[in-house]
């Protein structure tokens, strides 16, 4: 099982790693990221900066391996929302075939890494969220 622990952190940091680029992205290049924010969000280009710095916190929470549960989960309900308030309507609007197919990549994207971080949090067991009690 000590192989099993190696490779499933590894995986971790990489993704960890991955949320951190993210992260920085949003801040480097916050007006790119505009054209995704829906039009009738208030707070604009406030997004930007406020998902990237969920980005790198999740990132570093994964690295520390501290609060590892909450932010599995949210970062999965994070991507959810993303999923389904731009990148699916991005998809069912875009009248150029290959902005439908890069929609779909997005939706993609942020599926695996949602199961990913589901995968994470479901398997931070030193970490409990106490909902039931079978739980411990």
């Amino acid at each position: 099982m000590k192989h099993y622990h190696i490779v499933s952190r590894i995986a971790i940091y990489l993704l960890a790693v991955v949320l951190i680029a993210f992260g920085v992205f949003h801040f480097m290049y916050p007006r790119d990221l505009m054209v995704y924010v829906p039009l009738s969000l208030v707070g604009g280009i406030k997004w930007a900066y406020v998902v990237g710095g969920a980005f790198i916190l999740v990132g570093l929470s994964f690295l520390t391996n501290q609060f590892v549960k909450v932010t599995g989960y949210l970062l999965a309900i994070l991507l959810l929302i993303f999923i389904l308030t731009i990148h699916l309507p991005n998809y069912n609007n875009a009248g150029a075939e290959d902005m439908r197919r890069f929609a779909l990549i997005n939706i993609l994207k942020d599926l695996a890494i949602m199961g990913f971080a589901l995968h994470i949090a479901a398997g931070a067991h030193h970490q409990h969220i106490h909902v039931h009690e079978e739980d411990d």
